[in-house]
């Protein structure tokens, strides 16, 4: 990879099983970026993100993220991409049963850690950054739906990612607490960590005006308006 450059592709083709869902796509993200993906439903937004956390394979073009080759990409390998990735779903997919602390150590054991000071320390200093150090012992459905959006976007932060992959994160929530989270994005970008996040929300990305990539009848439009 060059310089700043976290996900870069050129002339990738995106399938879906055996379905050709996006063609010919070129696309740069940099460090520190703050980018929108929209489109309508089925148009290859998820597919495309998958492409980027190495759950849909690519066959022509070439492909990086992450200081990672898609095209070569082993099996072995995806574990290790995906902490290069933070990646943020519309549907918290936290464990229910477990204290938010717990959910993160799941997160942290399952990623390699070891270091029980290091996991603790780790724990507060991501609950900290997403305004939430003092829920730790709090369970899941002790907080409200922007609440544990947070815990989200904290677990994306555990492994220091060089970016994160957002897929409708404010799907779920009311316009007040969907601000108060893209502006914690918004905040994650400044500090250099690069954000791509795939939205139907017209209205957020208005409030948030920025770079934005369409995918649009099969292609991918790199620097496109609402």
């Amino acid at each position: 990879m060059i310089g700043n450059t976290i996900i870069k592709l050129e002339g990738v083709d995106v399938f879906q099983q055996k379905h050709l869902v996006l063609s010919n796509v070129n696309l740069h993200i940099d460090k520190g970026d703050f980018v929108w993906l929209i489109g309508q439903t089925g148009s290859g937004k998820s597919s495309l993100l998958k492409v980027i956390y190495g759950d849909v394979a690519i066959t022509g073009g070439e492909g990086h993220a992450g200081g990672y080759d898609l095209k070569k990409l082993a099996v072995k390998d995806v574990p290790f991409l995906r902490r290069k990735l933070g990646i943020v779903f519309q549907d918290f997919q936290l464990l229910t049963d477990r204290s938010i602390e717990d959910n993160l150590r799941f997160v942290m054991r399952a990623t390699g850690w070891t270091d029980k000071n290091l996991i603790t320390e780790r724990t507060l200093d991501v609950l900290e950054k997403v305004g939430l150090r003092s829920k730790v012992k709090k369970m899941p459905h002790e907080l409200s739906g922007g609440e544990q959006q947070r815990v989200v976007i904290a677990r994306a932060l555990i492994n220091d990612p060089e970016i994160i992959l957002a897929d409708e994160p404010t799907g779920n929530l009311d316009p007040d607490t969907s601000e108060e989270i893209v502006m914690l994005l918004k905040q994650i970008s400044q500090s250099g960590t690069a954000v791509l996040i795939a939205t139907h929300d017209y209205h957020i990305i208005r409030a948030f005006p920025s770079r934005i990539i369409k995918c649009e009848a099969g292609k991918v439009i790199e620097d496109a308006e609402l």
